[in-house]
């Protein structure tokens, strides 16, 4: 996914540069759907963070209150799936709030209407 994202993203990038007034509406489109495959995407990493963040914080007090070897392991096993899924959920959001923001510029395009956050570059 995080290929998918980064590759749209740049090439939504370069279409902002010079945009072609005839594709924008398509273009605008394509991006609503490509944000809603986004959107369910980190909905999903959300959950499994939380779900896998939980699992940790639970084992964790378990660890605590028996002391045993087999849940330190698994809590740490724990950690290090939690750890990338963080840095992997962030990236998601990121780019995602990049892409709302690109969004914003090509409907300010093909509106005629300034938008706010409608930055070319997708900074926010």
């Amino acid at each position: 996914m995080r290929h998918y994202m980064t590759a749209y993203e740049a090439y939504l990038r370069e279409f902002l540069k010079s945009p072609d007034p005839a594709q924008i509406p398509a273009v605008r489109r394509e991006t609503r759907v490509q944000l809603s495959i986004m959107q369910h995407e980190r909905l999903v990493h959300f959950l499994v963070c939380i779900l896998v963040g939980l699992a940790f914080f639970i084992v964790m007090g378990m660890v605590l209150y028996f002391r045993t070897f087999a849940l330190g392991l698994l809590d740490v096993i724990l950690l290090g799936l939690l750890v990338p899924y963080l840095l992997h959920y962030y990236f998601l959001e990121n780019t995602t709030w990049r892409i709302y923001t690109m969004y914003n510029r090509l409907s300010a395009l093909e509106d005629g209407i300034d938008y706010p956050n409608t930055d070319p570059d997708g900074k926010i």
